[in-house]
């Protein structure tokens, strides 16, 4: 079938961006240079003025839509790809729709698992911390490389729609909409707990090696499983659970040991199983005390309001039911401090039994409020 006509946006291929000037970070480190990988669907027009960043979550990378191998699409096509692509949600016939592996990241992007200028070694633990706000810094660089000094539109889900919400406080002029989805102003100290109970099985994993693991050949992939069977537990819903798995059992049969009795047990290992064997364990410390620093109100004493009276651009925030990682109630603490700030605002509270992972999947009330509001973004 024509890719058009499918709605893909075809066979793509990552790019990188070679920055040469020094970036530096908010931890007070400084970066000397460093590379992002990217990704571009849609054609940019003449006034830069259809330009479209996605900010990935935790576990993302750059490759949002299209596929890179035509014989395996289903394995290689782009975590967004049921949004972003010709007559999608957002359509790349309309819109010039960018994709960034953020630093610290594990798909090519300056990281752990890149080469240090310094010692020519790979950094490993020590790549410095990086936080929302260096991410949307080095964002704003590859902006000006590919010629977009305002964005249409920047949009992300989870840990993505923090970064949405920072540019709208760090760069207010370079961009006119936000489009914030299952996000949170900060995290709750649950949510600070699960991410440090991951981290510790990670870093007391015997494998570990303080982080510099590559150079001992191995992989903390007990740390990294555990992590990710801990993780994946938070971004479904009871509900959801309790459809697709209840108390199934995988053999048919109690085997009265600690084997995998349940489906649920078996998913679990297989999802964390199959995460160790792809994602970077120093990425994934590094992202998660990301989503911890985050928190625009601790630089305006503590007030959500004050923090965002410097935004400008309109907002799209939408939530979903039984989210209970990033719940509705902290998509409407956003919502509230714009409206109080007199800000455009749109919010929308999708009823999903799929928890915090719906806004990755193909809801159709969800994809119909991102289409209206994209269709009504003027360029």
């Amino acid at each position: 079938m024509n890719d058009v006509i499918s709605g893909s946006v075809g066979q793509v291929r990552p790019q990188t961006f070679q920055c040469s000037e020094p970036l530096p970070l908010k931890s007070g480190a400084v970066l000397p240079g460093f590379s992002l990988v990217y990704e571009t669907y849609g054609k940019l027009n003449a006034d830069a003025s259809n330009a479209v960043l996605v900010c990935h979550a935790l576990s993302g990378n750059h490759h949002v839509a299209g596929y890179y191998d035509a014989a395996n699409r289903e394995e290689t096509t782009g975590w967004w790809d049921n949004l972003v692509g010709p007559g999608k949600p957002l359509d790349t016939n309309k819109f010039f729709v960018v994709g960034v592996n953020n630093l610290g990241g594990c798909y090519g992007s300056s990281g752990p698992n890149t080469v240090n200028p310094k010692t020519s070694r790979l950094y490993g633990a020590d790549f410095p911390v990086v936080t929302v706000e260096d991410w949307v810094d080095a964002q704003a660089l590859l902006a000006n490389h590919l010629g977009v000094q305002c964005w249409a539109a920047v949009l992300g889900g989870s840990l993505g729609g923090m970064q949405a919400t920072q540019w709208t406080l760090s760069f207010p002029e370079r961009l006119r909409h936000a489009i914030v989805i299952a996000s949170a102003p900060k995290l709750t100290a649950q949510n600070i707990a699960f991410n440090e109970v991951a981290r510790q099985a990670i870093l007391t994993d015997p494998d570990f090696h303080g982080g510099h693991y590559y150079e001992q050949g191995v992989v903390p992939a007990r740390g990294l499983k555990l992590a990710r069977m801990l993780g994946h537990i938070t971004y479904l819903s009871d509900d959801q659970m309790a459809e697709k798995f209840g108390r199934s059992l995988k053999d048919g049969a109690l085997k009265y040991s600690y084997d995998t009795d349940f489906q649920i047990e078996s998913y679990l290992r297989y999802q964390g199983e199959k995460f160790s064997g792809y994602f970077d364990a120093n990425t994934y410390l590094l992202t998660t005390k990301a989503l911890d620093y985050f928190d625009p109100a601790a630089q305006a004493g503590g007030s959500l309001d004050a923090a965002l009276a410097q935004a400008k651009a309109d907002f799209l925030v939408v939530a979903f039911t039984t989210d209970w990682r990033f719940s509705p109630e902290r998509s409407r603490e956003i919502m509230t401090a714009l409206v109080h700030n007199g800000r455009r605002v749109s919010y929308a509270e999708i009823d999903s039994v799929h928890g915090h992972d719906s806004f990755l999947l193909d809801d159709a009330q969800y994809h119909a409020v991102l289409r209206t509001y994209f269709d009504e973004v003027v360029l």
